[in-house]
């Protein structure tokens, strides 16, 4: 049986919890999370395991420990701190032996 291809807007990630629950189901099309979660899920099956999977979509779901999940917002830098990074990155570079810098 072929994989059904669905387009890029129809891949959806849903993480799904309530404030009763004490785990995530997290659905996803995602290869990196994919990866990601039955890396984890064999490493920590007492934490992580695989609910569901759809070969044919390729899609996986997995049910995560909640207290295994985070969520990390990043705020945006500014010019002046993207450019201090850069700058410093640079000078590591260059503090680095055998790298050759482009």
């Amino acid at each position: 049986m072929a994989k059904h291809r669905l387009i890029k807007a129809e891949r959806e990630t849903i993480m799904l919890t309530s404030e009763a629950d004490d785990t995530w189901d997290i659905y996803t099309f995602n290869t990196d999370l994919k990866n990601r979660l039955r890396r984890f899920a064999a490493r920590y099956p007492e934490l992580c395991k695989l609910k569901a999977e759809n070969k044919e979509l390729g899609c996986m779901t997995y049910i995560v420990q909640k207290s295994r999940v985070s969520i990390h917002l990043n705020s945006p830098q500014s010019e002046t701190r993207r450019k201090a990074a850069s700058e410093n990155a640079k000078r590591s570079m260059n503090l680095a032996p055998g790298i050759k810098q482009e």
